[in-house]
């Protein structure tokens, strides 16, 4: 396995709880979360990955969505917003990822736990 695939694998673990993230700081609208998360190399992801999930999370009622008219006379954009179920599954995730990267750090510094 090279690096990029390496890559491909972290990010594909990741995208869901970053994509959650992001719409927890606030509604967002699919290409907004595209081009947030090309900012970061590691986590860009097209718009066949993107959506997708974003339906899913849809679908199994972690996200909400509503149809907002642009200011600025542009077509109506679908926004995404977190659920209070969405919000205790992020939690959760939020709690792992913590877990994730303790257990990284300790190996990496070469302490044991317990």
């Amino acid at each position: 396995m090279n690096i990029d695939d390496w890559r491909s694998q972290i990010k594909r673990g990741t995208l869901e709880f970053s994509i959650l993230l992001m719409i927890s700081q606030g509604p967002c609208y699919g290409y907004e979360i595209i081009s947030r998360l090309e900012r970061r190399p590691i986590l860009a992801a097209k718009e066949s990955t993107v959506y997708p999930l974003l339906r899913r999370l849809l679908r199994e009622g972690y996200l909400t969505s509503f149809w907002q008219e642009s200011s600025q006379g542009l077509p109506p954009r679908k926004y995404y917003a977190v659920t209070e179920r969405g919000m205790d599954y992020l939690a959760a995730m939020s709690g792992e990822w913590e877990s994730l990267l303790e257990a990284i750090n300790e190996i990496k510094e070469g302490t044991q736990h317990g």
